[in-house]
């Protein structure tokens, strides 16, 4: 592409330089556009604007990459840890077999909470979603822990970091245990991050927990495939939170709102929900003929994606952990029969191969949430303990960009001229 991009508004000829980053399409630079022509652009959703430039994670959606820190995502969710993707999404590079321990070992202990939060969570309802609790209770962590509030301080930021990491699996799992009416498990920092999660969330005083290392692993799996995805809703509601210099853990809370919305963290649980009222493999003909359907509003949920046009890279993992995972836990049930049933025809109807609806991550790791034990509401809650890493990552980065500014979108006005205000007995 040309050193510049030319444009003309207005009668007027104007140049703007064009930027290119290590892979990926070019960009245009135009941040002089308004001072240079008195004109904005228009994006709405910002489709086709980048807004920073970042050194963390690269998606191709028409050829299906996915890349953290350069490394492919099928790579590290097959061979690497959950806790290993944290230290090279915070840090740029995989770490030394020390790095991976002495990290490990910060994570494990700043898991706990402080004891007065036990207290706030009881200010809740009993049926309360767990994301409005993990909203609340990661908000208020800035009354906590004042120590690592400012911004300013790379020490600060780094263990406001740790500590965002290593205490979203007990928010998550205490926002659980408050909705079922047990008590809250402490941490056990004999285990590792995602086996201590499991024991939080499913152990109880009365009898010991044993961790199924097959569950353990998959769900670490989806952990690593939820970690970052780039500048998504969510990670950029963190980061506009971030530039006008908020708290971490005011920027965390902005995120998770951003989450709870079902067009983009509840995806799996649509997929779900979708595979219960199909209930068995014998309806699914019936069900992808409505699909096929222009006229019908049924539609395939965990299928496509909004990015991936082709196929999700998170997915090829997926599938062959729900395999690993139904065995191990011995899983009959229908609805798991109908998931893997319409995989099948899925991936071999050629409606759905000529309009590249392939199943995605969302539709996979529904089926092994629910598999494991996990209810519907905490779908989304998973979905930001693991996030909360890319987050981090995103927060640090642009904190430390010279060239960051405070949020600020433009927008085309289209409400009434400058009116003069008349008396309202004169209306």
């Amino acid at each position: 592409m040309a050193d510049n991009a030319k444009l003309q508004v207005a009668g007027k000829d104007v140049e703007f330089p064009v930027r290119s980053g290590t892979i990926g399409p070019d960009v245009v630079d135009i941040r002089k556009l308004y001072a240079q022509t008195g004109a904005f652009t228009y994006d709405p959703g910002f489709t086709s604007t980048a807004s920073c430039d970042s050194a963390l994670t690269y998606i191709d959606g028409d050829e299906g990459v996915l890349l953290h820190r350069g490394y492919p995502i099928g790579q590290l969710a097959e061979q690497s840890s959950f806790m290993e993707v944290a230290y090279l999404l915070l840090n740029g590079e995989l770490p030394s077999g020390d790095d991976l321990g002495n990290f490990t070992n910060t994570i494990t202990r700043h898991t706990m909470l402080h004891e007065q939060l036990a207290t706030f969570y009881r200010g809740f309802r009993r049926d309360a979603h767990p994301m409005a609790i993990m909203c609340g209770v990661v908000g208020a962590l800035s009354a906590f822990y004042h120590d690592s509030t400012d911004i300013t301080d790379p020490t600060q930021r780094t263990i406001a970091s740790h500590r965002l990491i290593a205490k979203m699996p007990t928010i998550a799992a205490m926002a659980y245990k408050y909705s079922v009416g047990q008590p809250f498990q402490y941490p056990d920092n004999s285990l590792s991050y995602t086996g201590n999660f499991l024991k939080m969330t499913f152990g109880v005083p009365a009898e010991k927990y044993e961790v199924n290392p097959v569950v353990e692993k998959a769900l670490d799996r989806i952990f690593i495939l939820h970690a970052d995805h780039e500048q998504n809703a969510s990670t950029s509601t963190v980061r506009l939170a971030g530039s006008s210099g908020a708290n971490p853990f005011a920027c965390m809370a902005a995120g998770i709102a951003c989450l709870w919305g079902p067009a983009h963290g509840g995806a799996n649980e649509a997929a779900l929900n979708m595979l219960r009222e199909i209930g068995t493999p014998e309806r699914i003909p019936e069900y992808i003929a409505r699909a096929k359907n222009k006229d019908d509003p049924f539609r395939l949920m965990g299928f496509g994606h909004r990015v991936y046009k082709n196929y999700d890279p998170r997915a090829t993992v997926m599938q062959k952990t729900v395999r690993e995972v139904f065995e191990s836990l011995g899983v009959n049930d229908p609805v798991f029969e109908t998931a893997l049933r319409l995989e099948e025809l899925a991936l071999s109807d050629d409606y759905f191969i000529e309009k590249k609806l392939f199943p995605n991550v969302d539709f996979y790791s529904g089926v092994i949430l629910s598999a494991i034990g996990f209810p519907t509401t905490m779908f989304t809650a998973l979905f930001a303990l693991a996030r909360t890493v890319g987050w981090v990552a995103q927060w640090n980065e642009m904190i430390s960009d010279p060239e960051q500014k405070i949020g600020r979108p433009r927008q085309l006005y289209t409400g009434p001229a400058q009116r003069d205000y008349v008396p309202v007995g004169q209306r």
